[in-house]
């Protein structure tokens, strides 16, 4: 736990899946039974986009955090409901432009706590094609087998 940052989940196959330009930390309007489940047991965010709406706020789809048992059926969330990414007016605006480019889309990478406070990392990542997927593939294990042979010497 750095610098206050608790992580929560992490997006791993987005990395392998696009190729990320940029990246932004952004707030999350949270229910309270969210924020304490994702305290006590945490999320997934594996199927996860966002996206900008017509009223021009940047929303979380798909991302699934688990509901808070003791919270009761009254008083619990929908597991994947849309939340609402807190953000200034002109970042919402460049990340949208951005993401209308063709093949761009905004891919949370990963979900933490700051300083008590529920951040997601996101991403602006253009898709990649099988071939590149193979690429990153092959030098990740080129890196591998080169580290392995260093420690043996």
């Amino acid at each position: 736990m750095a610098d206050g940052v608790k992580v929560i989940a992490r997006n791993r196959k987005a990395r392998y899946e696009y190729e990320i330009e940029d990246t932004l930390e952004a707030g999350l309007q949270l229910k309270g039974s969210e924020v304490k489940a994702l305290r006590e047991k945490g999320a997934s965010i594996q199927q996860a986009y966002c996206s900008v709406d017509r009223h021009g706020e940047m929303i979380l789809h798909g991302a699934h955090i688990a509901p808070y048992e003791p919270g009761g059926e009254h008083f619990n969330h929908a597991p994947r409901r849309n939340r609402k990414l807190l953000m200034h007016k002109r970042e919402i605006a460049k990340w949208g432009q951005q993401a209308e480019r063709g093949g761009y889309t905004i891919v949370p990478l990963q979900l933490h706590f700051r300083n008590g406070y529920a951040k997601l990392k996101i991403g602006l990542g253009k898709g990649k094609k099988q071939h590149d997927k193979r690429q990153s593939i092959k030098e990740r294990e080129t890196k591998r087998r080169m580290e392995r042979e260093m420690r043996q010497y």
